[in-house]
């Protein structure tokens, strides 16, 4: 009967598998299998398989660095994690990550469950992994722990994933015990190299972009003759009443001295604006309902500073009562969330998106956006975002009519030029990235549909076209 799921399995290849697997899923759904490739399975040639630490996390930045699934992408680990951990020095010593260490999201969503990512860190300055990852190293005298992340990652590697995983009500399992048990080809070395190369060349790409930001930054404060600027904090100050009354606040964070002299610098400039007077455009989105079709939805994780997000992360809705559609050059604000909240950036895809109810959509037509959501994610800007923050402690908001209130360097055209171009760089150096850790999943599909050769090819043919 076309189109039926049927499998027939013996009692014996029940019991042989190390769980017991009944389910007709995981006997109807085996991926396929190259008959001129040797496949062996993952746990023969892995030296250590290990969870990651359960431990109360923080935003506070203090403690080390810990890593969770939120922050994996394109199958590298990011280099900006938002979670810290308390731990002893054993604890640290036990679960600190090493250059090269494949981290596998064991328990999620469905969507979720599965995602890998490989580490690429400083030795001396090593983040730590939470309980819900697991830790893989390989023998790389068999397995480069490269190529073990793109097979994971592939659609092959994906299936494999997800036929041994266990749905629930509200998460996804996947028995790390039952990854070892999936069976990888063993590709010549020659290929797995090259697919090293590709992820030493994305890690490159990504360390540019960095600096590229952090030039774009630099750049802002300079101009601004602020580079060695320190914010004054003195430990008492004073507030007039009817300075309160004009903003209608009352709490004395508002009145911070370091607020007002930011201000007041910029004021001096004589090209100071409140940010309102130059925005068409300043509307939150909505809650959004999801479907398998639509605009990718934007939500506070994917406004990154400098940076958005938008690929297999975000899921779709249909845009009919939106408040607000982004696109190209619109600046992303997030709302919301301890230690996330005022997060900036410009939107530089081509695709159309939704922001969900955390995200602000600014669109100006006076200024450079890409400039703007620099300018926010500054000193400056963030200083700012802090004072017109509302809310307690667990439950913070940074609204619309609050971001129209931000004292708005408005720079002369030559900076703003030379802060665009050094996002633009970076942003081509993250899509060349990306490219490049796409090629080497692509790579790893080839090679077991067509085979080895076709494979080396494949990477050759992009070798030759950059």
């Amino acid at each position: 009967m076309e189109g039926l799921e049927a499998s027939i399995n013996t009692y014996e290849q029940v019991l042989d598998n190390k769980d017991w697997r009944v389910d007709s899923d995981f006997w109807t759904k085996e991926p396929y299998r190259n008959p001129d490739l040797s496949y062996v399975p993952i746990g023969d040639h892995l030296t250590k398989s290990q969870y990651g630490i359960s431990i109360l996390m923080h935003e506070d930045g203090g403690g080390v660095p810990i890593y969770r699934m939120n922050e994996m992408h394109d199958m590298l680990c990011d280099y900006t994690i938002m979670k810290t951990a308390d731990v002893t020095d054993k604890e640290k010593r036990l679960f600190s990550l090493h250059d090269r260490d494949v981290l596998f999201n064991r328990t999620n969503s469905y969507q979720w469950v599965g995602r890998t990512g490989l580490y690429k860190g400083n030795e001396g300055a090593r983040a730590i992994f939470a309980s819900y990852l697991v830790r893989f190293r390989t023998d790389e005298a068999f397995i480069l722990p490269e190529f073990l992340t793109a097979f994971l990652s592939c659609k092959y590697g994906q299936q494999e994933v997800k036929r041994r995983s266990r749905q629930s009500i509200n998460q996804t399992n996947v028995n790390p015990e039952e990854v070892k048990e999936i069976l990888i080809p063993l590709l010549k070395m020659g290929l797995q190299d090259k697919l090293k190369d590709a992820f030493d060349i994305a890690h490159e790409a990504h360390l540019a972009a960095s600096e590229k930001i952090n030039e774009a930054q630099q750049t802002l404060l300079d101009a601004l003759g602020l580079a060695n600027w320190t914010p004054p904090e003195p430990l008492g100050y004073t507030a007039r009443a009817s300075d309160a009354f004009a903003a209608g606040r009352w709490d004395a964070q508002y009145f911070r001295p370091l607020f007002v002299e930011v201000e007041q610098r910029l004021l001096a400039t004589g090209r100071a604006v409140e940010l309102g007077t130059i925005l068409d455009i300043n509307n939150r989105g909505r809650q959004p309902d999801y479907s398998d079709e639509g605009l990718p939805v934007v939500n506070s994780k994917h406004v990154r500073t400098n940076k958005v997000v938008l690929g297999d992360d975000n899921r779709r809705a249909v845009g009919a009562g939106s408040p607000v559609v982004i696109e190209k050059g619109d600046v992303l604000v997030n709302g919301t969330g301890v230690g996330t909240i005022g997060r900036a950036a410009a939107f530089l895809h081509e695709q159309s998106a939704l922001p969900d109810n955390h995200v602000t959509v600014l669109r100006t037509s006076r200024v450079d956006p890409i400039y703007l959501a620099v300018f926010l994610n500054s000193l400056l800007g963030q200083l700012q975002i802090e004072r017109h923050i509302k809310g307690s402690s667990g439950q913070i908001e940074l609204y619309p009519n609050d971001i129209a209130k931000i004292v708005f360097w408005d720079a002369p055209d030559q900076v703003q030029t030379d802060v665009r171009d050094a996002v633009l760089s970076a942003f081509r150096e993250e899509r060349r990235a990306q490219d490049l850790l796409d090629a080497a999943k692509r790579a790893v599909e080839i090679a077991i549909e067509d085979g080895e050769p076709a494979a080396l090819d494949f990477l050759d043919s992009l070798e030759e076209a950059s």
